[in-house]
């Protein structure tokens, strides 16, 4: 697999590697105290590296990473659809395939599908259908095959903008980016963004569950909503409005990766 190492300096802190997100004010203020790991608040998101365009065998790639959680995603298509009886005349079809690879995780897995990676592959079919014109490729099907390298947590989040950044990248014609955001939320305290250890915590608490939303950010719609546990319902109205905020924070790092991905696939400019 080629991989092309060189990394995109950011728009806010030109010095640095990585595309990092500072802490916003308006989604920091969900708490102010903290007891994450480093200087992150509850609020905050994790830096954020992305890159477009490392699969030279796919159509389309991405590859990301927040924190310690990596992904990498493959899009190939649009092509004759292999099963013949769920050809569509009128529309495409996206086929997910969501895959945690056996080292992702501390408990070493197989590389056979479990149920788990089924139930995130339809989750994350379901978030991109919507931002995909599927309409502009009848009677074919395009393949999205998501790979976690490493799970440090919100895998699904992150694996939702990856492939909507491959699907740019593959030249799929879309009505908006897919970005993807998640949120832990423990009685009152909510964390944006978390960790395995902290999507994993035991909490006998009665309002506390997880949250992960997917979002057009251009048209302001959501896409995909995946909600477990027991919450509240002014609980869960916040942290739906505190994803969707998240959302948006992601949108020019990810605008900026796509657009040096379109920089570097342009041709030349005649020469005079």
């Amino acid at each position: 697999m080629p991989v092309d190492n060189k990394r995109v300096r950011g728009p806010e802190i030109s010095q640095s590697p990585l595309l990092f997100l500072p802490p916003d004010s308006q989604i920091s203020k969900v708490s102010s105290s903290s007891g994450r790991q480093g200087a992150r608040g509850n609020g905050d998101i994790r830096p954020l590296f992305a890159r477009c365009g490392l699969v030279s065998q796919a159509k389309g790639s991405a590859y990301l990473e927040a924190g310690n959680t990596k992904i990498i995603c493959s899009v190939y298509g649009p092509r004759e659809t292999e099963r013949k009886d769920e050809t569509d005349m009128k529309s495409g079809r996206l086929v997910c395939d969501f895959r945690l690879a056996p080292f992702s995780c501390p408990k070493r897995g197989a590389w056979i599908q479990n149920a788990e990676e089924r139930d995130l592959s339809t989750a994350l079919a379901e978030s991109l259908q919507p931002g995909a014109c599927l309409h502009r490729y009848p009677r074919a099907q395009v393949d999205v095959n998501v790979v976690v390298l490493e799970n440090d947590g919100s895998a699904l989040a992150h694996a939702v903008t990856c492939a909507s950044m491959a699907l740019a990248d593959a030249g799929i014609e879309m009505y908006d980016t897919v970005l993807g955001c998640a949120l832990r939320q423990d009685e009152e305290r909510c964390l944006v963004d978390p960790d395995l250890a902290e999507e994993r915590a035991e909490s006998s608490a009665e309002n506390q569950g997880r949250v992960v939303v997917a979002l057009l950010p251009n048209l302001n719609q959501i896409s995909g909503l995946q909600a477990d546990g027991e919450m509240r319902e002014d609980s869960l109205t916040a942290a739906v409005r505190t994803c969707v905020e998240g959302c948006h924070r992601l949108y020019p790092v990810v605008q900026q990766a796509i657009l040096r991905a379109v920089k570097k696939k342009a041709a030349p400019p005649p020469e005079k």
